[in-house]
């Protein structure tokens, strides 16, 4: 069921990016040849020609995104400048709003997703509680412990996620005894007896650190709001996310963080953990992933919608269209050298290197 949601998941977040082009392309009257979820030929039997549009409407097998093909923007195709329904036929700027539709209704969903949750589930409160996220393998906590499960006291002694005093100095102050941990599953409160392991690492002061052996994260209490409410931090959640995914990766340019990339397989398996931990938490994922999208897409690369709109904004301010030459082989290169990319990244997931 997990990974039922995360396949549905991962086809949401490509067929709101995917349709954002293919609505904008069909209001500024251009023909759209083919809707694809996933890369390649047809899947048979999930191949299906719209009698309205003329569009073909398909499920192919490679799942490193989709694509919709508008007449006239493939690379090698050659356009009558007469038809009115091809994409370079149309106006400069109903050419940028078609491209810039896809991370826009990216931005959008996130947005509604946002406020569903908002309005239906309440928004975190202010207490930050320590859960757990993942048992790690080899270590005394596996079995006792399951994702979800809130860390309240550590030998009747409470805690939270900002105490100065921390989890991991706490279990290291044990040297190795047990630890008495109270935590609550389901509502329920319990008390659980987990033997700490001596970890690979040092602290500041060289002393070994003992590890109870899971990925820690932040818990926090759920606060019901109002619809206004509700609203605006709707609203003002994909503006706060892209800070957040623009630090980090500004983090990760300058070595600050360690890169973790990750293909289909590692965002399914994260859609399948997160859901595992709560419809909720599943949710949360697929409001954050919406704005990556819409904003990794934006970047101004060839291949990505933002390579695109870089042309497109030369055109308007100018008023001269880009040599079509030179804009199809930066494009080209670009597709070359992200399929190469998606390669490496996958066999990444399936640990080949």
């Amino acid at each position: 069921m997990y990974y039922l949601l995360a396949i549905l998941s991962l086809g949401f977040l490509i067929i709101v990016h995917e349709g954002g082009h293919y609505i904008v392309a069909r209001l500024c009257g251009m023909r759209v040849e083919r809707f694809s979820l996933g890369f390649g030929p047809a899947i048979p039997g999930l191949k299906w020609k719209s009698k309205k549009s003329g569009t073909t409407f398909q499920i192919a097998p490679i799942p490193f995104g989709g694509f919709v093909e508008i007449r006239g923007m493939n690379i090698a195709e050659d356009v009558d400048p007469e038809d009115k329904f091809a994409y370079p036929n149309r106006p400069a700027w109903q050419r940028f709003l078609t491209i810039f539709a896809g991370p826009a209704t990216n931005y959008l969903s996130a947005i509604i997703l946002a406020f569903c949750l908002y309005t239906c589930h309440g928004v975190e409160g202010s207490t930050p509680y320590i859960g757990v996220d993942e048992v790690l393998p080899g270590y005394d906590a596996l079995g006792k412990l399951e994702p979800g499960d809130r860390i309240l006291q550590v030998d009747h002694q409470p805690i939270l996620a900002t105490d100065p005093y921390t989890l991991t100095q706490r279990v290291t102050a044990k040297q190795g005894q047990p630890v008495l941990l109270t935590v609550q599953r389901d509502g329920v409160t319990r008390e659980v007896s987990i033997t700490p392991k001596l970890g690979p690492d040092k602290d500041d002061k060289g002393n070994a650190i003992y590890l109870l052996g899971i990925q820690k994260t932040v818990q926090t209490d759920t606060v019901h709001i109002g619809v206004f409410d509700a609203a605006g931090r709707a609203l003002i959640y994909p503006v706060e996310q892209t800070r957040v995914i623009a630090s980090n990766l500004k983090d990760i340019f300058t070595g600050a963080q360690k890169a973790d990339p990750g293909g289909p397989k590692r965002i399914l398996d994260e859609f399948s953990k997160h859901f595992r931990a709560g419809f909720v938490t599943g949710i949360k994922l697929l409001m954050m992933l919406s704005v990556y999208l819409g904003l990794f897409n934006l970047f101004p690369l060839p291949a990505l919608d933002g390579g695109r709109l870089v042309f497109l904004w030369y055109e308007l301010v100018t008023r001269r269209r880009a040599n079509p030459k030179i804009e199809a082989m930066v494009h080209m290169g670009g597709i070359m050298v992200l399929g190469v990319i998606m390669i490496l990244v996958t066999l990444h997931d399936f640990h080949v290197f």
